[in-house]
């Protein structure tokens, strides 16, 4: 049986009808913080990192005048701290220099930014400034494939894919669909099939 695009946006809008990101954050910037700080990290783990970061060093001039050593001290539980904290350093320099203090809204302007590869970009633009985008991650890589929206492993392949097939004004709120449903239900390891409206169109199915 075939998946058309149709079921699946309808079948999303049942299990997640008002989707919210599950990181927390209070500004922009904390939210591109919280989301550097996310990669290869689960959110549940950020936010036990950042509850205590936020608290005292929330804004650009604050990681600028930290020791690279306090920031990485900061941020350990998150893995991968040496280049994260060389990361946020640097692109809290830069918004300082360079955009006056305020997080840019471009995607290219985000992109020069250290740290800031497309996934990074496309949340903030789709979340931080309502615009439209298709942001890729592990949950919507693994989905995309699983349900035949996408053959390929280059998240940016995925997301081409997927932003030709979906109308661009849901792009933004079926990332975030996507990543539960990826994130509670088509899990990488042990996915809830018995609980997934498309168990029996998985995999090998093709979006007509």
């Amino acid at each position: 049986m075939q998946i058309t695009k149709q079921q699946f946006m309808s079948e999303l809008d049942k299990m997640y009808e008002n989707p919210k990101c599950e990181l927390n954050f209070g500004s922009n910037f904390e939210l591109l913080v919280a989301v550097v700080l996310s990669a290869q990290c689960t959110d549940k783990r950020v936010n036990q990192v950042t509850s205590v970061l936020f608290k005292k060093y929330n804004k650009p001039e604050d990681f600028v005048n930290l020791p690279l050593e306090k920031i990485e001290e900061l941020i350990k539980p998150c893995g991968f701290y040496h280049n994260k904290a060389l990361s946020i350093k640097s692109l809290s320099y830069d918004i300082i220099e360079r955009f006056g203090g305020e997080v840019p809204k471009t995607f290219e302007e985000l992109t020069s930014l250290r740290g800031v590869g497309r996934k990074t970009a496309n949340v903030m633009i789709s979340l931080a400034f309502d615009g439209d985008a298709f942001a890729v991650d592990t949950h919507v890589l693994r989905v995309s494939n699983r349900l035949g929206f996408a053959n390929t492993q280059n998240p940016d392949v995925c997301e081409n894919n997927l932003k030709k097939i979906f109308p661009k004004d849901k792009w933004s709120k079926m990332h975030y669909q996507m990543v539960l449903f990826g994130r509670y239900t088509c899990k990488a390891i042990k996915p809830d099939c018995d609980n997934c409206p498309f168990k029996d169109k998985c995999k090998n199915s093709r979006v007509v």
